[in-house]
C-alpha cells in the first residue's frame, strides 16, 4: 500500500472526513436579495462553536457550503467521507440540531462503511433524512 493509499484509508487523514453545512438555509429573501443572517448561518456558527471542543476537531473539516439545494427542508448537512456512503439531513432545528450532528458525526468516523443505522444515529438526525449516497468504488466491472 502506497502513502497516498494509506490517506486515503485512514480516518487518522485529516481532509479525509467533511461535514458539509448549508449556510444559506432558512434565508428571508427581498427583491432578490437575501437579508440578514440565515438559519444556515446560525447553525453553522453554533456547529463551530461546539467544535472547539469536539475530540474530531482536526479530524472531521466542517465546511459551509452556499447551498445545497434542499431549500424546502432547511437547515441541511451532509457526512462525507472517501470510500464511505454519504448521508444528506435536513429539517434540522437551528437551536436544537448542532449537538446531535456533532454526535452523529462522530458514530459516521468510526464507522468503516459510514452506514448510520437509524436506531444509532442522534433523535434529531433520526428523521429528516434526504439522500444516501453510495461510495464511489474504484473497481469497475
Amino acid at each position: 500500500m502506497t502513502a497516498v493509499d494509506n490517506a486515503l484509508n485512514s480516518n487518522s487523514d485529516v481532509s479525509s472526513h467533511t461535514l458539509f453545512v448549508c449556510k444559506t438555509c432558512a434565508s428571508v429573501w427581498q427583491d432578490g436579495k437575501r437579508i440578514g443572517e440565515s438559519g444556515g448561518e446560525k447553525f453553522l456558527k453554533k456547529l463551530q462553536l461546539l467544535a472547539q471542543d469536539w475530540e474530531l476537531r482536526e479530524k472531521f473539516a466542517i465546511q459551509p457550503v452556499e447551498c445545497m439545494s434542499a431549500c424546502n427542508r432547511s437547515c441541511v448537512v451532509a457526512f462525507a467521507a472517501q470510500g464511505k456512503i454519504t448521508y444528506l439531513f435536513g429539517d434540522l432545528a437551528v437551536d436544537e440540531s448542532a449537538s446531535a450532528v456533532l454526535e452523529c458525526a462522530n458514530k459516521y468516523y468510526d464507522k468503516n462503511d459510514g452506514i448510520l443505522p437509524w436506531s444509532e444515529r442522534p433523535e434529531a438526525l433520526k428523521k429528516g433524512i434526504l439522500a444516501k449516497i453510495p461510495p464511489i468504488s474504484g473497481a469497475r466491472g
